[in-house]
């Protein structure tokens, strides 16, 4: 599984429902934690695509339910705003406890002022990332002004919020009123990415041009054309996810795996077997990347499986050496597709004349080469394709010497 169920308790008890979103490798370098816009869960799907989406950037992300709404404990009327502070706290500190300090976080609409202000009280959160944040937090009363009237003189009433109805009371009103968010963002002195659609009709684009002017540098704005204010399109929360992404890297030292370690060697491959499946990360000087077995034969399907980066690395040869080949010949060779299959063939289905039939190893290589060609190009190129090194290599006798270290 690629995320946890987590129930984490705030400062008046209530549990929250949380989930931890985890890479493939479910190894994360660091921490987030998302908070949803008003009167949602985290189940909304732009939520659960924008904290799956950084866990490809090496994020685990938190992401979780406000008092009283989606699967939390509470009443809709204990989620004021100063209460989801709380909760961002309380979700802070359970990250703390039990895995690493958040060093990001990210916010959806009323959810945006909320970690912008969680964030102002959390040292070790190094960046924050707001998606549709108004600039002001008592921006949301406009939703439930048909019930503020009503509430002197019954204490609590229900009103009706996106076709849902939510119980609210006089505490609830006026604590939307009792923060200066544009003085907070102006004392924030972190990192901080808006990102906004202009024709957002629910917090309008101003919203973000006075959070923009309240920071301080370094500040960055991301302009979401085309997109409404919940993301319903998947496209655009993932964006948002990949955008966030990358744009923290800038601000966290870049992290070398500290557990793979080659040894002199040009590749290590390492599977915990306490921890993990068949899921094995692979580290070369420089690079890291993660294999698995498919569900099929009881893996998790994290990654390609052996047979998959054997297919990977005669493709990537084969392109490779057909490349300098059609250059150094100034060949029109402009785009070249190699497709793999891996199989196990019986030598009479290959008309090989064995003294001993039997099953063999094949792999079926196609070429697609794309480009100003006549056909005796096309067929040198087809002949080179099969002196790439990795396809000598797999043809020829390879000698394995196996030691324990």
């Amino acid at each position: 599984m690629n995320n946890k169920r987590l129930k984490i308790e705030n400062k008046k008890g209530h549990k929250l429902q949380a989930y931890l979103e985890l890479p493939a490798n479910q190894k994360p370098n660091k921490f987030a934690i998302f908070a949803h816009c008003f009167t949602c869960s985290s189940s909304l799907s732009a939520v659960r695509h924008i904290s799956r989406a950084l866990t490809n950037h090496g994020f685990g992300v938190v992401r979780f339910d406000f008092t009283g709404l989606g699967r939390s404990e509470g009443e809709f009327s204990e989620s004021y705003f100063s209460a989801n502070v709380d909760d961002l706290i309380a979700v802070s500190d359970y990250l703390k406890s039990h895995y690493e300090a958040p060093s990001l976080m990210v916010g959806h609409s009323l959810g945006g002022a909320a970690v912008l202000v969680a964030a102002s009280k959390l040292e070790l959160v190094k960046a924050v990332a707001t998606v549709g944040a108004p600039s002001t937090v008592s921006h949301v009363k406009h939703l439930f002004s048909h019930g503020i009237d009503d509430i002197k003189q019954k204490g609590k009433v229900e009103v009706n919020i996106g076709g849902r109805p939510f119980k609210i009371d006089e505490e609830f009103v006026a604590d939307f009123d009792k923060t200066n968010l544009p003085e907070i963002v102006k004392s924030l002195r972190k990192p901080l990415l808006i990102l906004h659609s202009p024709i957002d009709t629910i917090v309008g684009i101003k919203n973000a041009e006075q959070l923009y002017h309240s920071a301080h540098h370094p500040k960055s704005f991301v302009s979401l054309d085309a997109a409404d204010h919940l993301l319903s399109n998947a496209q655009d929360s993932l964006y948002v996810g990949d955008m966030i992404g990358s744009w923290v890297k800038r601000y966290f030292p870049e992290q070398k795996n500290k557990m793979l370690d080659t040894t002199g060697e040009q590749l290590v491959a390492h599977l915990n077997l306490k921890e993990d499946n068949f899921t094995t990360t692979v580290q070369t000087a420089k690079h890291s990347f993660i294999a698995d077995e498919p569900n099929a034969v009881g893996g998790d399907d994290f990654g390609p499986s052996p047979y998959d980066f054997l297919s990977a690395g005669l493709a990537a040869c084969t392109v490779m050496t057909l490349k300098m080949y059609a250059e150094r010949k100034q060949w029109d060779l402009q785009e070249v597709y190699t497709h793999i299959t891996y199989s196990k063939k019986h030598s009479d289905d290959l008309m090989l004349d064995l003294e001993k039939p039997t099953r063999l190893d094949h792999l079926s290589k196609k070429l697609t080469l794309v480009g100003n060609l006549d056909d005796k190009q096309r067929q040198r190129l087809k002949e080179i394709a099969a002196k790439c090194p990795v396809h000598k290599t797999l043809q020829s006798d390879v000698i394995i010497d196996t030691e324990l270290v």
